[in-house]
């Protein structure tokens, strides 16, 4: 039916992030001509979030996002996305061996009513995985990366976690019993695209269609941190599965967003993995083996003698007065981390546009190079004291890649002054390590 139909028209690509597409445009026969939907949709993502931008600023006077609250969300989207550069996603994988091995019966690839059955099928799917994503707190663990920020914009929707989707695959498996790869393909991206546009308080209520589809309205309180929106309005496109099974808080009081228990960190690694951390000390002060496992397997906030989700009463009183975490620093610097980001955040749409020709120890290593320039920026951000010595030892690595032109440049006359930019980079972190060594020597003496 979608033959030759390509992402790349400009109708076509707003209309997929909304979810928008109709049937005839958008079912296929087999996995291979399946659009990557979500990778192609990077221009939509930066025209929004500047939209939103400008907006903002002529709304409300003010950014609707920080530097480093925003770096941090974009900085997760391209960790979450890295795994994919070295094996295909859980979700298709273990979708297709189910489908090849233990389908039941075959719904017409072709037919409308197999695309709007697999429109609420994967929505229904996506609203059990996102609330178990809440009350199981091993899966917490890793949801609570999207959840971390203290604000709420279109950068927001881009904070994910790279280890949600090793558990998330088993909640669609039920659907291969039927419905085809390649509109399950389909489906699984537009549902995620659709929740991108849903993350702003610009878009106060949308009258009628609150009722049916997940709105910013309703996902604002998703994301609060106020007693009546903790596990509240789980859905993805759709309101009515939380209607239906008595999840939904309406928006009332101001929403203060962000984790209960904020971590007031910008560097990427420790917001992907901190709660692992917090789970695993909080099993080992229990001395049952039955308490250590339900320590992970029940509510976040779950304790021996509790409920299962167990309840809220330890939780930091929410006044609407808290103000997000956001440290000052130094305008230079803001422009140095903006300019690096910038530098990397081109090496990784290279990595993705060329991945098909890279050899998989390239990809390995150039991988390993973005995750170390985000999390080194994170730790400039994070003001922390071995900032230095780390950002020295990336700037080393930039200047070798560049000088094996393994870094490439949107335009080839970048490539000097980028040589240079990072040299001097080099040398200003190379000083500043030598200085803390020798404010620690003294200190010592």
């Amino acid at each position: 039916m979608a033959e030759g139909v390509q992402f790349g028209s400009g109708s076509r690509g707003a209309r997929a992030m909304f979810y928008m597409l109709t049937p005839n445009e958008s079912s296929f026969e087999k996995m291979e001509e399946v659009p990557q939907y979500v990778q192609q949709a990077s221009p939509f993502f930066i025209g929004l979030m500047v939209l939103e931008l400008v907006v903002g600023m002529l709304k409300t006077g003010r950014p609707v996002v920080t530097i480093s609250d925003g770096l941090t969300s974009i900085s997760a989207g391209m960790i979450s996305r890295l795994p994919m550069l070295l094996i295909r996603g859980c979700e298709l994988t273990a979708y297709i061996y189910v489908w090849e091995h233990f389908r039941m019966v075959e719904l017409p690839w072709n037919s409308a009513w197999t695309w709007w059955l697999t429109l609420l099928g994967v929505d229904f799917c996506y609203y059990w995985v996102h609330r178990f994503a809440h009350e199981v707190a091993i899966l917490w663990a890793a949801h609570q990366v999207h959840h971390s920020s203290e604000y709420y914009n279109l950068t927001t929707a881009l904070r994910q976690s790279v280890t949600q989707q090793l558990a998330s695959w088993v909640f669609y498996l039920p659907m291969a019993l039927a419905v085809p790869p390649s509109i399950f393909a389909v489906h699984i991206q537009l549902n995620l695209l659709y929740q991108f546009w849903i993350h702003t308080e610009l878009i106060r209520d949308l009258g009628p269609l609150e009722w049916v589809f997940n709105t910013p309205k309703h996902h604002r309180v998703h994301h609060g941190r106020n007693l009546y929106c903790i596990d509240k309005n789980y859905g993805g496109m759709l309101i009515i599965w939380d209607r239906l099974f008595g999840t939904f808080a309406p928006e009332t009081d101001k929403v203060i967003y962000g984790l209960v228990f904020p971590i007031k960190s910008f560097e990427n690694l420790g917001v992907q993995v901190h709660y692992y951390k917090y789970l695993w000390k909080k099993s080992k002060t229990y001395k049952k083996i039955s308490d250590k496992l339900l320590t992970f397997l029940n509510g976040p906030s779950w304790k021996p003698g509790k409920p299962r989700l167990g309840d809220h009463l330890g939780n930091p009183k929410v006044t609407g007065k808290e103000v997000p975490h956001n440290p000052s620093w130094s305008l230079p610097l803001q422009a140095y981390v903006v300019t690096h980001f910038l530098l990397v955040l081109w090496t990784y749409h290279e990595l993705f546009e060329n991945k098909m020709m890279l050899s998989q120890l390239t990809t390995l290593g150039m991988t390993s190079y973005v995750l170390l320039t985000l999390t080194s920026l994170g730790f400039i951000m994070d003001q922390r004291p071995t900032a230095a010595f780390l950002e020295m030892f990336r700037c080393v690595v930039m200047v070798m890649m560049l000088r094996c032109n393994c870094l490439t440049m949107p335009v080839p006359s970048l490539v000097g002054p980028t040589k240079a930019f990072v040299s001097l980079s080099l040398l200003f972190w190379a000083l500043q390590s030598f200085s803390q060594l020798l404010s620690i020597k003294r200190k010592t003496d």
